[in-house]
């Protein structure tokens, strides 16, 4: 398979890869996790096995997740790949993440997000992405305003709505 991003990403902390069998242990702990899904699924979800939704997790080379690595600990990131590339269900790029509960504040969103962001304009030559966020999410919300985020407006998302924030990645 051909991806169109990097396998890899890196930064001063953290390692950004593609997903793969040892990650779905994390990523159902985090799905099963009430606070970790209330701004994302907003409902734990019932997994097993890695079956066909992993294939959607894990990436086609136009849309991935990314699992990320902090000093040998395994944290879960739903940020990079899938959040730097065109997702079916959306018109424009998103970038997203979601850690596990036990990795919040140290500053990893932020990182791995920064770092997606400046592959989206280097590797894949994208001018614009955007965050869907929730509005009572304030905590991402603060990450994205530290990106350079910039609120344009709130849009019908699922069955509540969603604030939509852009990054121009051209100067």
């Amino acid at each position: 398979m051909t991806f169109l991003i990097p396998q890899t990403i890196e930064t001063s902390r953290l390692q950004l890869r593609m997903f793969t069998d040892a990650d779905w242990e994390p990523l159902c702990r985090m799905f099963r996790d009430e606070e970790c899904v209330r701004y994302t699924t907003k409902h734990r979800l019932r997994i097993g096995k890695p079956g066909a939704g992993w294939q959607a997790i894990s990436g086609t080379g136009t849309s991935a997740g990314m699992a990320l690595r902090c000093r040998g600990e395994k944290i879960r990131a739903h940020d990079g790949a899938r959040g730097a590339l065109v997702s079916g269900r959306l018109a424009e790029p998103e970038i997203k993440w979601s850690i596990l509960r036990e990795f919040w504040g140290n500053g990893y969103a932020t990182e791995a997000a920064s770092a997606v962001k400046e592959m989206s304009a280097r590797t894949l030559h994208r001018s614009r992405l955007i965050s869907l966020i929730l509005p009572e999410n304030e905590r991402s919300k603060a990450v994205v305003r530290s990106l350079g985020g910039e609120y344009e407006k709130t849009i019908p998302f699922r069955d509540g709505q969603a604030e939509v924030f852009a990054y121009c990645l051209t100067e």
